[in-house]
């Protein structure tokens, strides 16, 4: 199967300090946030956020891993820090891609039970094929697809790269 790279490295870092100015941004009052990440890509992009978000701004960033079975979202949500350390605090939900939303939907109820400031929600591809009303506050690039189509995010060491096959 062919793929065509959509985001290149450095376009994929562009985003990244993009959407880290836009959620400062949207969280200068705050003193702190959370920044959470679904497991897997969605955590390592999150964590990417996180690292130019305390370089550029004042605010104290708690990294937060949200683990989601993919294949059973409505199964237990568990999370890498206690309820505790993110309620009264702004929160952005952070996930790679954003399909149907499905799982993007089940993080959101997850933290719905929790009093927070401000809950916002980044992407870094969206690609308008929801299944459920959720959408990205943050996202790097919005892409129409046909849905047999498949977007797949790589972080790795040589490089960062999203491509469509």
């Amino acid at each position: 199967m062919s793929h065509n790279t959509i985001l290149n490295h450095q376009e994929i870092a562009f985003k990244i300090k993009r959407i880290a100015y836009q959620i400062y941004e949207t969280f200068i009052d705050e003193n702190e946030i959370v920044i959470a990440g679904i497991h897997g890509n969605g955590s390592i992009f999150a964590r990417k956020i996180a690292a130019v978000l305390q370089s550029i701004s004042p605010l104290e960033v708690i990294f937060c891993d949200v683990m989601i079975d993919k294949k059973n979202p409505q199964a237990a949500i568990t999370t890498s820090i206690d309820k505790s350390k993110y309620e009264g605090k702004g929160m952005v939900l952070v996930d790679d891609v954003l399909n149907s939303g499905t799982i993007l939907i089940y993080g959101v109820r997850h933290f719905l039970d929790v009093p927070l400031t401000k809950f916002k929600t980044a992407v870094l591809v969206d690609r308008n094929h929801k299944k459920y009303p959720i959408k990205a506050d943050f996202k790097g690039i919005s892409l129409s697809t046909s849905l047999r189509e498949h977007v797949q995010v790589v972080f790795d060491e040589n490089g960062d790269y999203a491509y469509l096959e």
